[in-house]
């Protein structure tokens, strides 16, 4: 090989290990990237390593977190259950307070009767006995000693006439009795025909003594406007409870009315009943305060009253709502003007 051709070789050689060399640069420098390229990855993934396990612990701790407000929410739905439940056994008392309150009143008259009477009776007795004795002693002297003491022809008289009051009284007694057995029903199946009439009338017999006229109000008139209802299939204790609260609730608004200066006001409920296509009406209306409008949309909400505290559970018409819409799948609405009354509208269905 000559000169001239090594040379042009070696100048070959050297061009090709200028490019190795830069493919070699090329080569290290990616290695270098890539290293880099591969230490954030790692890193990142470390950082992703770590979020995920604070983000693990969070999610842990929000779950103790939520099943602890789990615990107190059913611990809270718990209290409320039974505080609910002592307020529902609070407001059947005040009703079996009212029942008793009713009932003692309203027997006390009649027992007054016969027993004012009873020593008269007696009285009278003992001296017919006298002189029907001394008649079979054929004793002249004796009946004439009688007849001066006694008016015997006023005794007979008056002996009838107390024990017509007494067996008045024993008569009045036994209808009492009727309508508080009519009032309860504890002795007749739950669902069943019933006259409603018979049941406002119980209601109103209970609540007697709150009707009859206190030393600042007159007492309440009663005013009766009754369609020809049939016997309705219902739950007649349930729908007495329902009468219970709507007369007591207009009765107290009565007597809030009565603390008024307005001597031409007469207290007054309005009971009408009327059959409309297939539902059956019972309006129960009172000239008292009457209900803002604001809040004529809470009236049935539980636990709302208007009433001082201690003088109402805020359950009655909410209860009495249950009754009419679930019970019977009837309707309770109310439409009162202050100043003017209220009244309330039971509509149940005939089939």
């Amino acid at each position: 090989m000559d000169c001239e051709a090594l040379k042009q070789r070696v100048q070959e050689l050297e061009k090709a290990n200028r490019i190795l060399e830069k493919k070699l640069k090329r080569s290290e420098s990616s290695q270098a990237e890539l290293e880099r390229t591969n230490d954030l990855k790692e890193a990142l993934f470390r950082k992703a390593i770590r979020d995920l396990q604070v983000s693990q612990e969070t999610v842990q701790k929000s779950h103790e977190i939520l099943q602890q407000q789990a615990a107190e929410l059913e611990q809270a739905l718990s209290n409320l259950k039974l505080t609910q439940a002592q307020l529902i056994q609070s407001e059947k008392m005040s009703s079996l307070g009212q029942l008793v309150a009713g009932v003692a009143h309203e027997i006390n008259n009649p027992i007054s009767f016969i027993y004012g009477n009873l020593r008269h009776a007696q009285e009278y007795a003992e001296i017919l006995v006298q002189m029907i004795r001394a008649y079979q002693n054929s004793s002249i002297e004796e009946i004439q000693t009688l007849s001066e003491e006694v008016d015997l022809s006023f005794v007979l008289q008056d002996f009838s006439n107390v024990l017509r009051s007494m067996s008045s009284g024993a008569e009045r007694i036994e209808e009492i009795v009727n309508l508080l057995r009519t009032f309860s029903r504890l002795d007749e199946a739950e669902l069943k025909s019933v006259s409603l009439h018979e049941g406002l009338e119980s209601t109103l017999m209970i609540l007697g003594s709150r009707l009859r006229g206190r030393v600042n109000r007159q007492e309440i008139r009663i005013v009766r406007t009754y369609g020809e209802l049939p016997k309705i299939e219902c739950y007649a204790g349930r729908i007495n409870q329902v009468f219970m609260s709507l007369l007591s609730n207009a009765i107290d608004a009565l007597d809030v009315r009565s603390q008024k200066s307005e001597p031409d006001w007469q207290p007054q409920l309005t009971i009408r009943t009327e059959i409309d296509s297939d539902w059956v009406r019972v309006g129960i209306a009172d000239n008292g305060t009457g209900i803002p409008e604001a809040i004529q949309t809470r009236i049935f909400d539980p636990f709302f009253t208007t009433k001082p505290i201690g003088q109402g559970t805020g359950l009655g018409l909410s209860i009495a709502y249950q009754i009419i819409t679930e019970h019977h799948r009837g309707k309770l609405n109310c439409h009162s003007v202050v100043d003017q009354g209220t009244e309330f509208l039971i509509e149940l269905p005939l089939l």
